[in-house]
């Protein structure tokens, strides 16, 4: 499987727009997981290329993100990307997860249930890794991407080589 996240990997959000690479398409969306009609549409930044790299993976694609099942409906038709399984959160995450993790760590590895992995964020740490080897013998690789650039080739090398290599 590769756990997807949306905003850093696919949505550079960190990124300042006049450095924003040609092959990205900006577009203002509001999730449904925004009740709220005062808040502001959400900047996103996604490269149409991205879906076909993702698909030509060997891997499962699983949403593993914040927007939840917003990402079929409004990220995955931008990509190209069919409609994905999707992580679903517990409700109260801090007390899922110790405070030095990426609050999804706990989530990911009880839905990969010793299935191989790789997970790619923008809040991976080192305690990450630590955390997973100790409750897990599967393969794994939590490889984190700067949220100023979002996913590059370098990134996508990773993870064909060691997606490759299972």
């Amino acid at each position: 499987m590769l756990f997807l996240d949306v905003d850093g990997p696919l949505n550079p959000f960190a990124i300042h727009l006049e450095a924003l690479p040609a092959e990205y398409q900006v577009h203002e969306m509001r999730p449904d997981l925004w009740a709220d009609p005062m808040l502001q549409p959400l900047r996103v930044c996604l490269n149409p290329a991205h879906g076909a790299r993702l698909l030509a993976l060997p891997a499962e694609l699983v949403w593993a993100t914040s927007w939840e099942h917003d990402a079929n409906s409004w990220i995955a038709p931008r990509l190209g990307l069919p409609e994905l399984p999707v992580v679903g959160w517990p409700e109260d995450l801090n007390a899922h997860a110790p405070a030095d993790l990426c609050w999804k760590t706990p989530t990911l590895l009880e839905y990969a249930a010793g299935r191989p992995f790789a997970f790619i964020d923008d809040d991976i740490t080192d305690a990450d890794r630590l955390y997973a080897e100790a409750r897990c013998e599967a393969p794994m690789l939590f490889h984190h991407v700067d949220p100023a650039k979002g996913l590059t080739d370098a990134d996508f090398a990773v993870l064909a080589e060691w997606l490759g290599a299972l």
